[in-house]
């Protein structure tokens, strides 16, 4: 049995991978995406799958990436699985937790807390700006987060505040829409207030498959909103992170604040009440062995919501420059793997 890592080359996931085997002495096959099929090894692989690296901007070719990408997956299973493969985490579950609305939907089926998707009146939907502003007023919810069902790295969302009272609004995104009507990922977060612009930002948005969820108020920390991100692997908590932004779109790469969990010094029981959460959102994918978990804590009650799972959200950069803890487990649990597998195959017949 082999050791194998599918993904992109010379991506940091990789590269971080490899370190982590070298320090646990584990052979470690590399796959690329373009050419897995002609390249795959025979016989039986324990195998780690990192997401293929996209090169567009335009969030309009978010789905048909995605779609491509649950083929490939669900070509890979068929493939691997007549290999006798074992995998880290399996294809199937890592496409359950490509699409938002139907992990969002599981968690709330298991009474796992989370940041609840809004549902529009009853006999209404919500295709475009005006149904969603319409909306909002009628349930009297004035905040909410708009995203596209696939997708990571807040790419397309959008967080949509009204004044209760008045015609003032507010859309902080990084998408921007170009005067063809083209939306696209800028990886700059800004905040629009001219509400035709935000209109025609969320009618283009909201054309393509998206859920909306409420916004919730985060805790806050020196002046700081923030939320949690962990990642959870074989049923421990082997990183958490705080996300500190002075906005609502926390996501580390768009110059947000990382702080140490020790900094928010976060009470022990509400560390067991966060890991029960994301222990209880493992339990809803077989198959998964490794995720990483955006966590929000009310403001005030400090209550956990999981926002969102990532089947293949793993790489902190936090983690990789110091212990690079989360990958040694990882090559930890590939080499135990491959241990176990020789001792079955040798184990005398009596």
């Amino acid at each position: 049995m082999q050791a194998v890592l599918l993904g992109s080359p010379e991506t940091k996931r990789t590269i971080y991978l490899k370190k982590a085997a070298d320090q646990e002495d584990l052979p470690l096959l590399f796959l690329d995406w373009k050419n897995w099929r002609e390249t795959r090894p025979e016989g039986p692989v324990y195998l780690k799958i990192d997401p293929p690296k996209w090169e567009s901007s335009s969030l309009r070719e978010l789905r048909n990436l995605t779609e491509a990408y649950r083929q490939e997956l669900s070509e890979a299973e068929v493939i691997w699985k007549g290999q006798g493969a074992k995998f880290l985490n399996t294809p199937r579950a890592i496409c359950s937790l490509l699409d938002k609305r139907g992990c969002k939907e599981t968690l709330v089926k298991a009474g796992v807390p989370v940041t609840e998707i809004l549902n529009p009146p009853e006999g209404s939907s919500i295709a475009c700006g005006a149904d969603l502003i319409g909306a909002m007023r009628e349930l009297k919810v004035f905040q909410v987060f708009v995203k596209p069902v696939s997708g990571s790295g807040a790419a397309g969302i959008g967080a949509l505040r009204l004044h209760p009272g008045g015609k003032a609004m507010a859309l902080y995104t990084c998408a921007y829409l170009t005067g063809e009507g083209k939306l696209y990922n800028t990886k700059r977060l800004r905040c629009r207030r001219d509400p035709e612009e935000i209109l025609n930002i969320l009618d283009v948005l909201l054309s393509m498959d998206c859920v909306v969820e409420r916004w919730y108020a985060k805790e806050e920390y020196q002046g700081y909103s923030y939320d949690l991100r962990a990642v959870v692997q074989e049923g421990k908590m082997d990183f958490l992170l705080a996300r500190l932004s002075q906005g609502p779109i926390t996501n580390l790469h768009l110059n947000n604040r990382p702080l140490k969990i020790e900094e928010l010094r976060l009470p022990e029981y509400l560390l067991d009440h966060i890991f029960q959460c994301c222990e209880r959102a493992m339990e809803c994918f077989p198959g998964l062995s490794t995720a990483g978990i955006d966590i929000l804590l009310e403001k005030g009650s400090r209550n956990p919501r999981i926002i969102e799972m990532n089947g293949q959200g793993d790489l902190i950069y936090q983690d990789i420059y110091n212990d690079n803890r989360i990958y040694r487990h990882q090559a930890e649990i590939m080499k135990r793997g491959l241990i176990e597998r020789r001792s079955f195959v040798r184990r005398p017949v009596v």
